[in-house]
């Protein structure tokens, strides 16, 4: 009998080894058991060749799209109201409530990503954008300036967590051939600047206060331009969230239940899945437990909370950094999320502001401000699209190639870098907005591949955690931009054309770093099936 179970444990290795990487050269394996990574390999060979991606992954395309979607929808959309906020409630200096965002930022995308990888990923999933949906509904209400950096500091800690999350969760249910779909799922990052810049355009050019009232006389009863629009986003969010949870049947990751030792769960998920998709699968739970026997019977939310949050600790972080070439792997990737997300925020949070102090010489008038903010935004969706083709879709496939990943990444960012720097020397309105909009177009480019490249470089049981340091760092790189453009600007809030070249000179410079970062990084990441070396997660 032992002989028999020692067979088909040899020949289960044997089917799911490869042909000419096998999953032990993999790196990145190091951070993960021999049984997981095995067991990975089965579920990566049914979902590619059995349930394929179909009604399922589409759907669920859609819904972390609008996650994403959200993410850059309430950075952006407190950006285009400051100048209203500012005008009504007079605070001493208006970066605190960008301040405020980022603090929430700060803590969301740490907590959720780690409990994504203690507790899972559904809870998570769907907890993130109600919370962010009820405190931005709220800052719509607020009376002054401190209870309105209260509450997008609280939207802020809900919204922080989604993207980590949602990009794991999405990841661990498609097949390697359609991993391309991550890149683009960069493209609702750009819908979300590109739907507060047209929210705002309606509503804050056409119910606002007169730009030469002086800030704290402007009567509520004038001004409700900003306020109508974070009641529009915040029910954007909340709305989100409804169809996440009472609409879509989303199931657990399988990879998250497999390295939790539910294996029974793990393949009654690809069982739905594949009925959601009109298919059956042939993979059963011998299959797995063939592998490794240990299996844990389902487990309640209690349950799992419970057992989770007294056994917390560093168990998920020390295997980012379990050997030499991923250590380095996951510091400079951190490294270069905390640069972007100082560089970023630097330049887009203030980005009407910038606009308006560049226009303030000529006859530039509110409306025409955000008229040129929504042709930016508009600009920024062809870079997801730009980036998808770049990295994935001519690798792999037999026709010429570009890059990959990395090569591309840096492209992207030194390219943001370059015409951030042409930005400052612009002289006319046509150069400013055109500059703007290039400059819109390589930073969702090089976000949709930093986006795509960052989870599939850690190991499913630890990407939760891997994807919330790096968050965590991008967001407490946005909590510092605020304080280089207070440093940098008048303590008016009001910049003017020389004035503001101080703060995009900064994000520019720290652009070019992140871009010869990104040329350092040891490991590149999958780009397509043929290869399953880096797919086993």
């Amino acid at each position: 009998m032992a002989n028999s179970s020692e067979k088909d444990a040899a020949e289960t290795e044997k089917q799911v080894a490869l042909s000419d990487d096998g999953v032990s050269q993999v790196s990145l394996a190091d951070g993960v058991g021999r049984d997981y990574e095995l067991k990975c390999a089965l579920i990566n060979k049914c979902l590619q060749e059995e349930i394929g991606f179909g009604r399922y992954q589409w759907q669920l395309f859609l819904l972390t799209g609008l996650g994403w979607m959200a993410d850059d929808l309430w950075l952006q959309g407190l950006a285009v109201v400051l100048p209203q906020v500012e005008q009504e409630l007079n605070p001493v200096r208006i970066e605190y409530a960008v301040l405020a965002e980022f603090a929430g930022l700060i803590v969301g995308a740490t907590t959720w990503g780690i409990l994504a990888d203690i507790i899972g990923r559904k809870l998570s999933f769907n907890a993130t954008l109600f919370i962010g949906g009820v405190f931005g509904l709220a800052s719509g209400g607020a009376p002054n300036f401190v209870t309105f950096s209260s509450l997008i500091a609280c939207m802020g800690f809900g919204v922080g967590g989604n993207l980590p999350v949602d990009g794991a969760l999405y990841l661990e249910h498609i097949p390697p051939s359609h991993q391309w779909t991550l890149t683009l799922l960069s493209v609702w990052w750009a819908f979300g600047q590109l739907g507060a810049s047209l929210i705002s355009w309606v509503f804050i050019a056409n119910y606002s206060c007169d730009p030469s009232i002086p800030a704290g006389q402007c009567p509520k009863s004038q001004n409700m331009g900003w306020r109508y629009t974070m009641y529009t986003l915040g029910g954007i969010t909340f709305l989100t969230f409804v169809f996440r949870y009472l609409v879509f049947d989303l199931q657990e990751s399988p990879k998250y239940l497999v390295a939790q030792g539910r294996d029974e769960e793990a393949v009654k998920v690809l069982e739905h899945v594949a009925r959601r998709n009109g298919k059956t699968i042939t993979l059963k739970v011998e299959d797995l437990q063939r592998i490794s026997r240990v299996s844990k019977p389902p487990v309640t939310l209690r349950e799992t909370l419970r057992s989770s949050f007294s056994e917390i600790s560093f168990s998920h972080v020390k295997p980012l950094f379990s050997n030499r070439r991923l250590a380095i792997n996951t510091t400079l990737i951190i490294i270069i999320w905390g640069l972007i997300g100082i560089a970023y925020p630097l330049y887009n949070a203030y980005l009407p502001l910038y606009l308006a102090a560049r226009g303030s010489s000529s006859s530039t008038s509110l409306y025409d401000t955000y008229r040129n903010y929504a042709i930016i935004s508009v600009l920024s969706v062809p870079g997801s699209l730009i980036a998808c083709a770049v990295v994935d879709i001519t690798r792999g496939v037999g026709g010429w190639t570009i890059g990959g990943r990395k090569f591309s990444l840096a492209v992207f960012t030194m390219l943001s870098a370059v015409f951030m720097f042409l930005f400052t020397t612009s002289k006319t309105t046509a150069s400013v907005l055109g500059y703007s909009c290039v400059s819109s177009l390589t930073q969702n480019a090089m976000y949709g591949i930093l986006y795509a490249y960052t989870p599939e470089a850690f190991a499913a049981p630890h990407r939760g955690t891997g994807d919330a340091l790096c968050s965590a760092l991008n967001r407490i790189g946005g909590f510092i931009a605020p304080l280089i453009k207070i440093a940098t600007t008048p303590k008016t809030g009001g910049v003017s054309a020389n004035a503001a070249n101080g703060p995009v000179f900064v994000s520019a410079a720290l652009f070019m770093v992140a871009a010869i970062l990104a040329l350092l990084l040891p490991i590149e990441v999958c780009y397509g099936c043929s290869r399953l070396s880096h797919c086993f997660r």
